[in-house]
């Protein structure tokens, strides 16, 4: 089947084998995904594997596509991975290039596989959420066991075999009350260089709940696994403070950059920093698409491949009415607040609050992103300035120990 190319640019995620995973996250919201598909092996047949990647390459006319690689890729085993890099090499156009990205917990990553992951050059996002108390707090084995170690022996491996990889690490009501002890971590002990923080929002399902404040209850309840929101911007404000005195130009954490993109283009580089979204959306393991990786549910079922290609899935009118109600749905206090042009009310599964004035739709985290905003409006003025000036952001070290 054909795939016209799109001007509308889109990014694809997918789950080959589903919610099935070799870990138990305490706060995965993916693992309930399984009873969306009774009876389902979750496993990505190569029919689906070729179909998703011919698809994106042919939907595509920029000169780099991303196939990305999310849930947990490794439990498919190396030779999945071998195949499917033979058939972008046979799909690729003239000019074309292929940038491969995999998320994984690192528990099955050994030597084999690390030569193949440096080999074909994947990107790679390694799960990890702090030292190892901090780390064990939530992400253990389904026999409950800790995998802190054989996350760690990871890392080495792919240093070892010279992998580019970046930490993704949650933001949770544990690790979240140890901001430099996490970012230290990850500096100077395993000595990874890229960051991504993931506020854990997760709404109440028989767990014991964090009830909202009265001001603001929507009737949702948030787990006492989620971050609070002062809690997260206090996260937030520590790590950067620590970034900006000594590491930028060294360490790079997504979100910092995401905001300065902001003040430096008026748009962030962060989905969940713009004002519309829905340019990223999920693929399962059937061939199965939806609208976001948030929002696998069935009213956000787009279609399947096998018999709507892509580039037609992303361009529906339902996925752009589903990225347009990220603006359209904002509360009014939020397009008031100075702080819009960079955070756009964030991520929508994060909106379960009612504002002051009782519109629905205010952010979980908006108390700790305001906050982490005002703290850093004129250090990322200034980054913005020596960057529009031909100059290196890492210049706003030495202005920040003047004035210390």
């Amino acid at each position: 089947m054909n795939s016209p190319p799109t001007t509308r640019a889109f990014h694809v995620m997918a789950k080959p084998t589903g919610a099935q995973c070799n870990l138990d996250c305490a706060y995965c919201f993916f693992l309930k995904k399984d009873a969306l598909y009774p009876g389902s092996t979750f496993r990505m047949s190569d029919d689906v594997m070729e179909k998703y990647i011919r698809q994106t390459i042919a939907g595509h006319t920029v000169p780099q596509v991303t196939i990305a690689w999310q849930g947990e890729p490794t439990l498919m085993g190396l030779d999945f991975f071998r195949r499917a890099v033979d058939i972008e090499m046979d799909a690729l156009r003239p000019g074309m290039t292929i940038e491969n990205t995999f998320q994984t917990n690192g528990v099955l990553l050994d030597d084999e596989w690390c030569e193949f992951l440096h080999e074909t050059r994947f990107l790679v996002g390694l799960s990890v959420d702090g030292p190892r108390a901090l780390h064990d707090a939530y992400r253990k084995d389904k026999a409950g066991n800790s995998v802190f170690d054989k996350v760690v022996k990871a890392a080495r491996l792919m240093q070892k075999h010279q992998v580019e990889f970046n930490v993704l690490c949650t933001v949770n009501a544990v690790n979240s009350q140890h901001p430099l002890e996490v970012y230290k971590f990850f500096r100077d002990e395993l000595q990874t260089p890229y960051l991504q923080f993931i506020p854990i929002v997760e709404k109440e399902e028989g767990s014991d709940p964090c009830s909202v404040s009265s001001d603001q209850d929507s009737g949702v309840k948030i787990t006492n696994r989620s971050v609070q929101p002062g809690q997260y911007g206090r996260f937030l404000i520590e790590i950067f403070d620590e970034w900006v005195q000594r590491d930028v130009g060294k360490m790079y954490v997504l979100f910092f950059d995401g905001v300065l993109m902001s003040y430096l283009r008026g748009h962030s580089s962060l989905c969940v920093l713009q004002p519309t979204c829905g340019e990223g959306v999920a693929l399962e393991h059937n061939g199965d698409v939806y609208s976001c990786d948030h929002f696998v549910e069935p009213q956000h079922l787009l279609g399947n491949i096998a018999t709507t290609p892509l580039p037609l899935l992303v361009s529906t009118v339902k996925q752009l009415r589903f990225g347009q109600s990220k603006s359209r749905t904002l509360p009014h206090v939020c397009r008031e607040c100075a702080f819009l042009f960079t955070c756009h009310g964030e991520c929508p599964k994060n909106r379960v609050l009612k504002a002051p004035d009782g519109e629905a739709g205010l952010n979980w985290l908006c108390a700790g992103l305001k906050a982490f905003f005002a703290h850093t409006e004129q250090p990322m003025k200034a980054m913005a300035d020596l960057l529009k000036r031909g100059r290196p952001a890492e210049e706003i070290m030495q202005a920040v120990k003047r004035t210390a």
